[in-house]
């Protein structure tokens, strides 16, 4: 096996700890390792372990945190170490070969006395192909072993060739851990029979019973596994008696009537073909004569694929013919003169059987009294796996500025290692100051700007008639300095007209060049724009990000509403889609674009304070500076609040053809009305054409309703702008449609959130720049996950309600909304 390879960036340090040091400066993509396609880690650790003859590689050579006290008793070396995660993480295989491939994920909850594992909460998914959604293996797992042993969750996934990734999610507050993982691909003949399904392959091992014989432990199995002796399941134990073979099961390669001849001892080991469960006949009871039953407690409702192992011990496969039933439903037919499996010929069965209500899985073999008078059947083993059918989330793939991997070792250092670590956890933690500062200068408010005023609406108290005390009073600007620099707000320098009000191209007096937005005179008075003006102020003053509009001011002075930008020298995006003459943007820079708007709807609602739903997301309020660089504007119908809530009520506002449906259905507001609004826009970017144009025939109108229902079709290239004509890879429109067509889903529950979208988009991006499958974000960290949780929204019923048009009150209609904040160089 070969070792690690990671990823990392040398520091000019002496040459003592250039090693060391090498490993405090990794940006880890994750355990990416060389092939071939087995992989056995002992994780957190920096020396190889050995469990049951077989080596487990160190997956990192480094660790910052050692632990004191540690027992591991009898347990293998292996699980005196842990990796912890204590936010979204993972480790990346390279598969080069396609098929089935065992995963087992080792855990033993020992503790420390930094960290006990027993009190880790967490998931656990898994990605075989980066083009599809990953599955969930483990749900609010936690790995708290009354006796002390470790607990092995065994997996089968069918995964391509490409990076296969294994995913450490903590619950909350708490974090994730693993002591092990295995990867290796199976035996050619291994993967399921008489199993069909449109999703991968994903199975999880719930028992593998030797059914007659003793338990098998790994090490006398050559893939490793155990198998458990049946007596805990057997119904009745009086219904059968053991069978013993000393002869070798004569192991061939051929199937029947959906029975799979064993090819070698990797389908089973002999000790489970030369062990069965016959029918006990010196039982005078009738009832023990019917079969024999082993009973399994599983999950209510669940599917599984059950294998049942044969092999004739009592040397009558010619007379006997006997039923297999699941949940005492007929399942199969076995033995008989024509089966062409004699005598310790071993061979097995796959079917699927649910467990319903019951939460039990009942097995039986019995005689077919029909066709045969010897009364007798026979079985060797069972293997129970659920049909693993809950889809994961597609992870964050943002990647953070520091690394904060925390290993817990169970070994003593050498004096001299020790003081090695203590110098590199020193630099190690100037480093993550220092990218921690620059991280929190990114994201912190604008610099005051000056300028004072004479008189502020805000101090007589709000809409609420609370005092404006969120108000950042620093970014005042006052009236004269308005006038000042757009000439007293000359029409010459009008650059746009919205609902809010006129938007004119300033130059302050330290030379910036600003938009000024002033409020329509008309609505003073009557306070309508009051909440848009200081909600726009309240957002605007406490956040910062390159793909938000920043706010330079504001003025409230002589009864104005007055907010000042920075300016955008290219305007906004619909002018460079349609409605002008400007140039067409290419497929990339649409692309490049939309990742942009994503990152900041993102940012809003996993950065920022408390969260935030934007609420009018579309192609206007998509702004752009002189490189082209995506930044979302207008605040102004913006909600903050916890938006791991399940909604807020609201009256609903928004633009026409951008709503999300069922938002105007329920009236409830979440961050998924955002991301259907976006659904819209990814189409314009597509299509080049507004979310409604009444001009066109019937069936047309409304863009999400048009695209969606020409992608169902299968016409959705026919639609896209001509002007892209020959430039979008296929793979690229692919991913990039099937994006959208996630974000406009009618129930908000089925919609991804706006993490899930950026990162289509930028595999979208990623397609396009080259024809070469590369993984994006190759570079990022083992940590590679947001800053900010996923929340947990729950799925709202799509169900009619009565609206109250006058409740209504919108920020405009696409038709009358004409560039509402079009800047440009004119």
């Amino acid at each position: 096996m070969e070792n690690l390879r990671i990823r990392k960036t040398p520091l000019p340090l002496f040459s003592v700890l250039v090693f060391l040091l090498h490993f405090s400066s990794l940006h880890f993509p994750s355990l990416a390792y060389e092939p071939p396609d087995n992989y056995f880690i002992n994780c957190g650790s920096n020396a190889n372990a050995t469990l049951y003859n077989h080596v487990f590689t160190a997956d990192r050579f480094f660790h910052s945190k050692a632990s004191s006290h540690i027992n591991g008793g009898n347990q293998s070396n292996l699980y005196l170490t842990a990796r912890i995660f204590r936010q979204e993480s993972y480790y990346r295989f390279d598969i080069t070969e396609n098929g089935t491939y065992f995963v087992r994920l080792h855990f033993l909850a020992f503790a420390s006395s930094s960290s006990n594992l027993s009190a880790a909460l967490f998931d656990v998914s898994a990605f075989p192909n980066i083009l599809n959604s990953g599955f969930m293996l483990l749900k609010n797992f936690t790995a708290k072993n009354s006796s002390g042993n470790s607990t092995i969750k065994e997996f089968f996934l069918g995964i391509d060739p490409g990076s296969f990734r294994i995913y450490f999610t903590p619950r909350g507050s708490s974090f994730a851990f693993v002591n092990a993982i295995e990867v290796f691909l199976a035996p050619a003949n291994f993967s399921p029979k008489n199993y069909t399904s449109s999703s991968p392959l994903v199975l999880h091992t719930i028992y593998r019973v030797n059914v007659g014989g003793q338990e098998v432990r790994p090490d006398k199995d050559k893939l490793w596994r155990n198998w458990d002796p049946d007596d805990l399941y057997l119904k009745n134990s009086n219904s059968a008696q053991e069978a013993v073979s000393s002869q070798m099961p004569d192991y061939k390669e051929y199937e029947l009537d959906g029975f799979v001849a064993a090819a070698n001892d990797s389908i089973a080991p002999v000790s489970v073909y030369d062990t069965a469960k016959v029918m006990d006949n010196s039982s005078s009871s009738p009832s023990t004569l019917f079969n024999i039953t082993w009973s399994f407690n599983v999950r209510r409702n669940a599917k599984h694929l059950v294998r049942a192992h044969f092999c004739d011990l009592v040397g009558q496969t010619a007379d006997i013919v006997f039923n297999l039933y699941s949940n005492g439903n007929f399942t199969k037919r076995v033995g008989g003169p024509e089966s062409m499996f004699g005598n310790l010929l071993p061979y097995y069965y796959d079917f699927v059987v649910e467990s319903k209500e019951s939460k039990l899985i009942n097995i039986s073999i019995g005689p077919n009294a029909e066709e045969t008078t010897t009364k007798n059947s026979f079985l060797n083993g069972l293997e129970m796996l659920e049909i693993m059918e809950e889809s994961a989330p597609i992870p964050n793939m943002k990647e953070p500025k520091s690394i904060n991997v925390i290993v817990v070792v169970g070994s003593v250092l050498g004096g001299l290692f020790l003081i090695c670590i203590l110098v590199v956890g020193f630099l190690f933690g100037l480093k993550y100051r220092k990218a921690k500062h620059v991280e929190t200068s990114e994201w912190s408010p604008m610099p005051a700007f000056g300028g004072g005023s004479t008189h502020s609406r805000f101090t007589e108290g709000t809409i609420t008639g609370s005092p404006m005390t969120y108000l950042n009073l620093g970014l005042k600007i006052s009236f004269a300095q308005l006038q000042q620099a757009t000439n007293n707000f000359d029409t010459k320098f009008l650059i746009g007209e919205g609902g809010f009000g006129n938007v004119y191209r300033g130059t302050l007096s330290d030379g910036r060049i600003v938009a000024v937005k002033r409020g329509k005179r008309h609505e003073h008075s009557s306070g309508q724009g009051l909440p848009e003006f200081e909600t726009e102020i309240m957002v605007l003053s406490r956040i910062r990000h390159r793909h938000l509009v920043s706010l330079i001011g504001y003025c409230d002075e002589r009864s104005e509403m007055i907010l000042v930008y920075e300016f955008m020298e290219k305007g906004t995006l619909r002018e460079h889609l349609y409605e002008s003459n400007l140039p067409r943007l290419t497929w990339k820079q649409r692309l490049d674009i939309c990742i942009g708007a994503a990152r900041g709807l993102h940012y809003l609602h996993k950065g920022a304070a408390g969260g935030i739903i934007h609420r009018d997301v579309k192609s206007t309020n998509i702004l752009l500076d002189a490189k082209c660089v995506a930044k979302v504007a207008d605040f102004g119908l913006s909600r903050s609040g916890p938006l791991d809530e399940t909604h807020v009520s609201t009256n609903v506002k928004g633009t026409f053809g951008y709503l999300d449906p069922e938002y105007i259905m329920t009236q409830q507001l979440t961050e998924k009305s955002d991301v259907y609004s976006f659904g819209v826009v990814l189409l314009e970017v597509l299509c080049a054409r507004p979310a409604l144009d009444r001009n066109l025939p019937r069936e047309q109108i409304n863009l999400a309703e048009w695209g969606m229902n020409c992608k169902k079709n299968g016409l959705l290239e026919q639609i896209v702008d001509s002007s892209l004509k020959g430039q979008i890879d296929p793979s690229s429109l692919r991913k990039f449609s099937e994006t959208t067509e996630k974000c406009l889903q009618e129930d908000a529950y089925d919609r991804p959130t706006m993490g899930d979208v950026l990162w289509d988009l930028e595999y979208a991006l990623q397609l396009q720049q080259t024809a070469k499958h590369r993984e994006p974000h190759d570079d990022s960290t083992i940590n590679a996950s947001s800053e900010f949780i996923l929340p947990n929204v729950q799925h709202f019923p799509s169900h009619s309600s009565t609206v109250n048009p006058d409740d209504m009150t919108f920020s405009g209609v696409d038709e009358s909304d004409k560039a509402a904040m079009k800047y440009s160089h004119n």
